[in-house]
């Protein structure tokens, strides 16, 4: 998505978009993008059977005039926690967000600890962004850990939930800070785990 000439609307890494296209109602769509990025990049998931915005976007027959209404949600101020390592939880299109706030912090990878990101999905297909996940977050020194709920012949990998994740790898951290996005359940049950691993309340952060 190109912005349009005049003033370039700011927002922070993680934050939201509040999209409206045609006669459809305003949709929460999280930035997938840096906001140094020249293109706004969203995550969408595609509900084709389901009426709203997700639905038009994949129509070769509707309009594709996309107005940005408003930017909502509190991002991840991550240089508040520079030094630190940083362990991201995602879900899903709940990666989104983090990968804003990843290509956001390779301007200043040198700021921070060690970057961990912990990725679940249902299946292998409902992974995103794996071509930018195994080349460019690697370049920067992002280590990877991916799990699926329902595995199939294709998967050799953990399988689970992804926060059945953090038992193995917190304990290895320096003072980490933990971004988290995903289902309201996944995020409380995240929250839960690394509570009882030591993290302090503060050092949990959702983008929402």
């Amino acid at each position: 998505m190109v912005p349009r000439a005049g003033a370039r609307p700011e927002f922070k890494a993680g934050q939201v978009a509040i999209l409206r296209m045609g006669g459809h109602n305003d949709t929460y769509i999280a930035f997938a993008s840096a906001p140094e990025d020249d293109e706004f990049e969203f995550l969408i998931k595609h509900f084709p059977d389901q009426p709203g915005l997700s639905g038009a976007l994949f129509d070769p027959r509707a309009e594709k005039q996309v107005v940005l209404k408003n930017i909502v949600g509190r991002g991840f101020p991550v240089e508040d926690h520079k030094g630190h390592d940083l362990v991201f939880v995602a879900m899903g299109i709940g990666l989104a967000p983090l990968r804003s706030t990843l290509r956001h912090l390779s301007r200043s990878r040198k700021d921070y600890g060690r970057l961990l990101v912990l990725y679940g999905a249902r299946t292998v297909d409902d992974f995103c962004f794996e071509e930018e996940m195994t080349t460019e977050w690697r370049e920067h020194g992002v280590e990877l850990r991916q799990v699926i709920s329902q595995p199939n012949g294709d998967w050799s990998g953990p399988t689970g939930y992804v926060q059945s994740l953090l038992d193995n790898i917190v304990p290895d951290l320096n003072d980490p800070v933990a971004l988290v996005c995903g289902s309201r359940e996944m995020i409380e049950q995240t929250r839960a785990r690394l509570l009882t691993l030591g993290f302090a309340a503060e050092k949990i952060l959702t983008n929402y």
